[in-house]
């Protein structure tokens, strides 16, 4: 699949989208952050969640004037262990950063902290602020709700967000624990990778119209017509179980905040604040016990997992977050990978809004 794919150096794909980002009002500061989470996310190989999304969602929601690209976000109440944001409609990354961080601060004094936020945007990639708390020998959470997208079981119409669950795990020597998913069997930005592909789904990813299981991508689509289908797909695959756990992160994030919830959060392309709403949680594991006996016993469990026998014809047991952490591995060495009708969006969009985007591909031997 190399071949649908240029490749880019990190730093001048971060550089692009910072400059894009201060194009359209974004102040430099939160335009790093967004440009970070961005890059960060086609490092790691969740390429539906990074710079394929800088026009498609948050410039042309910024260039429409549907956000505030001055993020005015503000804490509307606050307690040692808990804070709730009003993200002022600008980006979600932006008050999900300083959510998170926030409460790693308060965790290292009061041993655990929650944040709920709302009247927020897209965040991106939701390990991403999970992962912050592994700077700290944390553990960290990070939940959002999303416009829907997903037909609960039984049904054949978008009534649930996406809803991804992240968390992020210390360990000793192996990779930290991070999974990082969405509660559908797939976010809607894989639907548009495949179409970008010119691939057909793979089967039980969506539904059509009339609820029927489909494998052409342009029949899920966001705002219709189809929908995705909940993690674990139709009912004898148990998919109710990923219809209940969307339930679940619709609760803490948008319940718990005051928020809009289901069908009430919108679309990016709709001329009103889409009013997503977030969860982050850090956990002082000191609190419970020594922080290095918790690591190594993360360790071990690593090992052992990686170690149970193996199904006939494989030969590796992955481990939430290591796939992951291979891509950025590889990607930070032979550059980002970017699709090409990506490309060409990007340098469509950029010459429109005279950011031209003329960076060199790293082309490998």
């Amino acid at each position: 699949m190399e071949d649908v794919f240029l490749r880019f150096k990190k730093e001048d794909l971060f550089d692009y989208a910072l400059i894009y980002m201060e194009k359209l009002g974004v102040p430099e500061a939160d335009a790093k952050i967004v440009a970070d989470v961005l890059i960060e996310a086609d490092i790691r190989g969740v390429d539906s969640h990074g710079i394929i999304r800088l026009y498609s969602y948050y410039g042309n929601r910024l260039e429409k004037k549907y956000m505030d690209p001055l993020t005015p976000f503000k804490v509307i109440s606050e307690t040692d262990t808990t804070l709730l944001y009003d993200g002022g409609n600008g980006l979600g990354h932006v008050v999900s950063y300083d959510a998170m961080k926030k409460c790693l601060q308060k965790a290292e004094k009061s041993n655990i902290a929650i944040a709920a936020v709302r009247n927020s945007n897209h965040y991106g990639i939701a390990g991403y602020y999970a992962m912050m708390a592994l700077e700290k020998d944390m553990i960290g959470i990070s939940l959002t709700n999303s416009q829907p997208l997903v037909a609960p079981t039984y049904g054949r119409t978008a009534v649930l967000g996406t809803n991804p669950i992240a968390i992020a795990v210390p360990s000793y020597n192996e990779y930290p624990f991070v999974l990082d998913m969405a509660t559908s069997v797939v976010p809607i930005g894989r639907i548009k990778v495949f179409e970008q592909k010119g691939q057909k789904l793979p089967f039980g990813w969506g539904i059509d119209d009339d609820g029927n299981v489909t494998e052409d991508p342009k029949k899920v689509q966001s705002g219709g017509p189809g929908a995705l289908m909940p993690l674990g797909g139709i009912d004898i695959m148990r998919g109710y179980k990923g219809y209940g756990l969307a339930a679940m992160v619709e609760i803490l994030c948008s319940a718990l905040s005051g928020a809009s919830y289901f069908t009430g959060v919108g679309f990016p392309h709709e001329p009103k604040a889409c009013d997503v709403s977030h969860f982050f949680m850090a956990i002082n594991i000191n609190a419970f016990r020594p922080l290095i006996d918790f690591k190594k016993q993360i360790d071990d469990m690593i090992k052992l997992l990686k170690a149970s026998p193996k199904a006939k014809g494989q030969d590796k047991i992955y481990i939430a977050g290591e796939k992951e952490f291979d891509n950025a591995k590889y990607n930070k060495q032979h550059g980002v990978p970017v699709l090409k009708n990506v490309v060409k969006e990007l340098v469509a969009n950029g010459k429109r809004l005279g950011i031209p985007f003329e960076l060199k591909s790293i082309y490998e031997k």
